[in-house]
């Protein structure tokens, strides 16, 4: 079927006319490191629409297929396949010169990495798209952003189900579709850029095991070592340094590649070298040994606390109209003082929200802050409301997405509070899902003006949201449960599934497409002292993954990056992992304006809860939101709290020394 048919017609601009090489794989399992690629197909299309090629094949991965009962390929079946290598070149030329295409595209590009490193061979793909992203974009009015829905939703016939060849198809057809609405609304396309990666990035590695006891603290003088003590090692030593490090996990200590503040003991032969660990030491206070003490040491590690272990039990998903009971809990702990002030709307929203966790107390940040968010206490969480909900006196938003353009910073992230305020849910881009606009000074300069107009969607002036009455949705489509709106500090449970494992939480932060700078999302999994256990508990874009997996960054576009957080692989001692954004270079929050957090369960899921969150004038790095243990349970936080510093110190200030 051609694109260029009258049924799939599309946008002949340049800017969605590419070559296209539409891709599918079904896995042994999820991780790409470890599992192995058993089928694949490949479409490949010309940027007028017409198909150029087909290809797809099982394939033998040499090891056991998996979860059969998903794809229905049995060992039996795959018996005879070629291998991998022996496709690989014809993948790659079909590959060659085009856009990679993909539902979860980083999913399948992942896989075919690993593979063709495996296969000593470059995957040749230097851009991506992701189906997925784009229509996080669009935003159209369905439960969730699985393949098939998506597929009813545009009326693209669907046979088989995880049929490699049947789904790439099926993907032919969701992509002209989504196309289609990408320029009706006139969005850029979520395009990755995909550089080459060094193979070693795919070669499996041993995951670190967690050490299982608390940090007990810096070591005494003439004191012994102690179960957890967070350890450092610098300089040359007369041992093997893999061979220390062995023997020190072994006697339950946790052994640390930079130092922090939270550092136990640095072990060095030279005391006065010039090493970074040495130096932050020196600036920390922290005890100095050689090597031949702690040997000494070794031999005599004594009993340590244990980290405590939370099972979440089985909690039925609530309905929709059905308020979540508060939590009984202690008083919350004062917040540690934070950056510059996100503007006086936020805390407009925070004031508007019946019982919330409280908010950081504004106040200067220190040269090395401490940055653990605020400790959480008891609080209500607001339903998700049904989408036939109506609005009230109080609430005539509900049911409102509501784009805001122009004005200042300050003025324009008030102006998303109101909408909060009044029950709706703050836009940050166009897309199927607005309901009305709201212009600010020169708003009507916006380039998304025109095709605004050209929607005929409402539009009104700043007055607007001082008292509306409610208001009809009209004809706006409507999705059959919305997502919960979260104000800053707003906090939700994250429901599990009754006699289910608990899901793979997704946390996707979005903002406008910029052209001058990049954002980067990272995050942190800390311990009970607000410190990341070790050091690849730190996840950025040079390490995407934590060693277990049960963390990763995954990038949908240049304007959306996700945390993926396996709260039920997270180790007993990760009490909370918190979702950051940093900018690289001298442009601030202010400029970029706000931030768009979504939070599904599942990579496909409908966002459960969403949140629009504004730093201030300056800030250059931006806490998001946080996922922690209360109980036996896990929390959503959104926190929206800015700092002027760059990633780096906020690293630093989570027990994390980047530039070591």
């Amino acid at each position: 079927m051609s694109l260029a048919s009258a049924s799939f017609d599309v946008p002949a601009t340049d800017h969605y006319a590419h070559d296209w090489a539409l891709v599918d794989v079904e896995t042994s399992g999820l991780v790409a490191r470890r599992d192995r690629v058993l089928s694949v197909a490949v479409v490949t299309i010309g940027p007028d629409g017409e198909q150029t090629g087909e290809f797809s094949t099982l394939l033998d991965p040499g090891c056991d297929p998996g979860p059969v009962h998903v794809h229905g390929l049995t060992a039996e079946r795959l018996r005879g396949a070629p291998a991998f290598d022996q496709v690989a070149g014809r993948i790659g030329a079909m590959l060659q010169d085009r856009v990679l295409v993909a539902h979860n595209a980083q999913f399948d590009y992942d896989f075919l990495a690993h593979e063709f490193a495996r296969a000593r061979m470059w995957l040749p793909v230097s851009q991506r798209l992701c189906t997925l992203a784009l229509n996080r974009q669009v935003d159209p009015p369905t439960d969730d952003m699985k393949l098939g829905t998506l597929a009813a939703h545009y009326g693209v016939p669907q046979q088989h189900a995880h049929d490699a060849l049947d789904d790439t198809r099926v993907l032919a057809g969701i992509l002209r579709a989504s196309l289609r609405q990408a320029a009706r609304l006139d969005l850029p396309l979520p395009l990755v850029a995909c550089p080459p990666r060094a193979e070693s990035r795919f070669t499996p590695q041993p995951p670190k095991t967690p050490c299982a006891y608390r940090n007990p603290g810096r070591l005494a003088p003439g004191g012994p070592l102690r179960h957890g003590m967070k350890i450092a090692i610098t300089g040359e030593t007369a041992h093997a340094r893999a061979e220390l490090v062995g023997r020190a996990v072994a006697a339950g200590l946790n052994m640390m590649a930079s130092v922090s503040r939270h550092t136990s003991v640095l072990v060095t032969n030279e005391p006065a070298c010039d090493s970074t660990k040495a130096r932050r030491a020196l600036a920390e206070g922290v005890p100095v040994i050689d090597e031949h003490t702690f040997l000494r040491l070794l031999a005599d590690v004594r009993t340590g606390t244990a980290h405590e272990a939370t099972a979440a039990p089985a909690v039925t998903i609530a309905p929709p109209d059905a308020a979540t009971a508060p939590a009984a809990a202690p008083a919350p702990t004062p917040a540690p003082a934070s950056a510059s002030a996100s503007a006086s709307a936020s805390a407009s929203a925070s004031a508007q929200v019946p019982v919330t966790e409280p908010e950081s107390t504004t106040a200067p940040v220190p040269a090395e802050p401490v940055l653990p968010s605020p400790s959480p206490g008891a609080a209500v969480p607001v339903p998700r409301q049904p989408a036939d909900s109506v609005g009230s006196l109080d609430k005539p938003l509900a049911g409102h997405r509501v784009l805001v353009l122009g004005g200042v910073h300050a003025d324009a992230a008030a102006a998303r509070t109101r909408v909060v305020e009044l029950g709706g849910s703050a836009a940050i881009n166009l897309s199927a899902s607005v309901t009305d606009v709201v212009l600010l000074a020169r708003g009507e300069e916006d380039r998304r003006m025109s095709r605004i107009t050209a929607l005929e969607l409402p539009v009104h002036d700043g007055h607007w949201l001082t008292a509306p009455a409610s208001i009809d949705r009209g004809t706006a489509a409507v999705r059959a449960q919305k997502p919960q709106v979260l104000p800053r500090g707003g906090v939700t449970d994250l429901p599990v599934p009754h006699g289910r494992p608990a899901p793979d939480w997704y946390i996707t932060a979005s903002w406008a497409p910029q052209t001058d700078c990049e954002i980067d999302v990272v995050a942190f999994l800390l311990d009970e002292d607000e410190q990341v256990t070790f050091d690849e508990e730190f996840i950025f874009y040079g390490a995407p993954e934590s060693p277990a997996g049960t963390v990763r960054l995954l990038t949908g576009g240049p304007a959306e990056q996700t945390i993926a957080v396996d709260v039920a692989s997270l180790p007993p001692g990760t009490r909370k992992v918190v979702v950051a954004a940093a900018i690289d270079g001298v442009t601030t929050f202010g400029t970029v304006g706000a931030i768009q957090i979504g939070a599904a369960a599942g990579n496909s899921g409908a966002p459960i809860a969403r949140a629009t969150l504004d730093a201030a004038t300056t800030e250059r790095t931006m806490l998001l939101a946080e996922i922690y243990r209360r109980g036996p349970l896990w929390r959503l936080r959104t926190i929206g709290q800015g700092y002027d510093h760059g990633l780096d110190a906020l690293a630093r200030g989570y027990g994390v020394d980047i530039a070591d």
